[in-house]
């Protein structure tokens, strides 16, 4: 009993004692995305929360791949990667060959899940999604797609497989680019970050169809894909903390972390300020981030099988 109580002790002032210096959020994503905006708000708050500067680093290029090597190379249990998920997730089905080990990500705190929408030109005929749809089913190989990642290329290459239909995949290299085709019509149907495209869909260019999360989106006046037909379109876009296992983070520590960064996301103010950069509030537990992971890796495994393999 006296050593079980010791080790309770110990944990409980690892977790009490954290941080003991400052902290660094490395950002997958660039300057000026959703994730950046609501992270850096959220570290922000943390640092007055925890006495200690919480400074954010923007380390986008090579699919978040940059950013999970610094995480990891840091061997720090100060430094946590700040992005979606669905980056690394993806990688056994996008790459050669995977750069890091996968062991390494541990799950400290989901945040939010990023809003993610089907949109079409403002100019194409089809006014819905399932018109959308049915265009493609009418002129096999002749409309383009793209997708925000290519975890929601993955996905929509196994729903038009399943559903016996042909649409050209087209890679971009940034978000402008395709927003640009998208505008002029040289893609069909694009699978995008919400915050990316309200600009264009409020100017009347392009038109949204649904949103590709499993419910509606705040102050977002869209179906999901579930309620427009299509419930084999859906992902939730999950974005939280993950920390590097070599970096000596403990689950005291992770579960302290988590449930200060619930903490400042149950204030309505931030809430409302993360909703209008096209992120919806979802904070979670170790635990419970892990296990939306495995989900979305369970997912992707059966998409990837369907389409025989990694993306041509």
């Amino acid at each position: 009993l006296a050593a079980i109580a010791l080790a309770v002790f110990s944990l409980t002032a690892q977790a009490q004692s954290w941080p003991q210096r400052p902290v660094k959020f490395i950002l997958s994503l660039g300057p000026g995305s959703g994730a950046d905006i609501t992270g850096r708000m959220l570290a922000e708050r943390l640092s007055k929360q925890w006495g200690q500067p919480v400074v954010v680093e923007n380390r986008p290029g090579a699919d978040a791949v940059l950013a999970i090597n610094a995480v990891i190379a840091a061997k720090d249990d100060h430094t946590l990667l700040y992005g979606p998920s669905g980056s690394f997730v993806g990688h056994p089905y996008t790459l050669d060959k995977v750069p890091y080990d996968r062991n390494e990500l541990v799950p400290v705190a989901r945040v939010s899940n990023t809003v993610v929408v089907l949109a079409a030109p403002a100019t194409l005929k089809a006014q819905t999604l399932k018109e959308v749809m049915q265009m493609v089913r009418a002129e096999p190989g002749k409309l383009n797609y793209a997708s925000v990642t290519q975890v929601y290329d993955i996905m929509m290459a196994a729903y038009l497989k399943s559903a016996g239909l042909d649409m050209t995949r087209v890679t971009y290299k940034d978000a402008v680019s395709a927003q640009n085709d998208l505008v002029e019509g040289r893609i069909q149907l694009y699978s995008a970050a919400y915050a990316i495209v309200r600009g264009h869909a409020q100017g009347g260019r392009i038109r949204l169809l649904a949103v590709q999360n499993r419910t509606r989106a705040p102050g977002v006046e869209l179906p999901t894909v579930a309620e427009a037909g299509f419930p084999e379109l859906q992902l939730d876009g999950l974005v939280g903390l993950i920390a590097a296992r070599s970096s000596g983070l403990g689950d005291a520590a992770r579960e302290r972390i988590a449930a200060d960064v619930t903490t400042q996301l149950s204030d309505p103010a931030l809430a409302e300020r993360m909703t209008a950069t096209g992120q919806i509030v979802n904070p979670g537990l170790p635990a419970e981030f892990a296990a939306a992971i495995e989900e979305q890796s369970r997912s992707l495994a059966a998409w990837s099988k369907a389409i025989g393999g990694k993306l041509k």
